[in-house]
């Protein structure tokens, strides 16, 4: 197959993948309950170590989960409630860490650092290909002929 086919093989797998996805997500707006276990499945149980609200049994945690759900109840945003549990409990509350400041640090990094190995990779591929080849004088022919020779 020639390397041309198999790039569009490749993007019509991605197209077909996205569009599965896509079309099988759940539609309509969310019922209360979809929304509090959404919520608490992205804030940290406050007794737990890594474990969500949503997960955990402890106490602290259903504390949790009851505050979210009288807010969701009271009509406020899934922000705003994020905010009030972060505000109350620091950020740690948070599962996944906000990408400001030096915590967007920890995010982009990584990112930067794969982008610039691969393009280091790409500039070396690119010089080792540019280099000419080195050209094979009679002598070192003589010399492989010679060694061939003896054996």
């Amino acid at each position: 197959m020639t390397r041309g086919r198999l790039s569009w093989l490749v993007m019509a797998l991605v197209i077909a993948g996205a569009l599965f996805v896509g079309a099988h997500r759940p539609s309509g707006p969310r019922t209360e309950n979809q929304r509090v276990q959404h919520i608490a499945s992205e804030i940290r149980c406050p007794t737990c170590r890594n474990q969500s609200a949503a997960e955990s049994d402890a106490a602290a945690a259903k504390a949790v989960r009851d505050e979210i759900r009288r807010r969701v109840r009271d009509g406020q945003s899934e922000g705003e409630i994020v905010a009030f549990l972060v505000s109350r409990y620091g950020s740690d509350i948070l599962l996944k860490p906000q990408a400001s400041g030096v915590a967007g640090l920890v995010w982009a990094l990584p990112v930067v650092a794969v982008i610039g190995a691969l393009a280091g990779l790409v500039v070396a591929f690119r010089r080792w290909r540019a280099r000419p080849g080195v050209a094979v004088t009679p002598e070192d022919r003589e010399l492989v002929e010679r060694a061939l020779e003896r054996s």
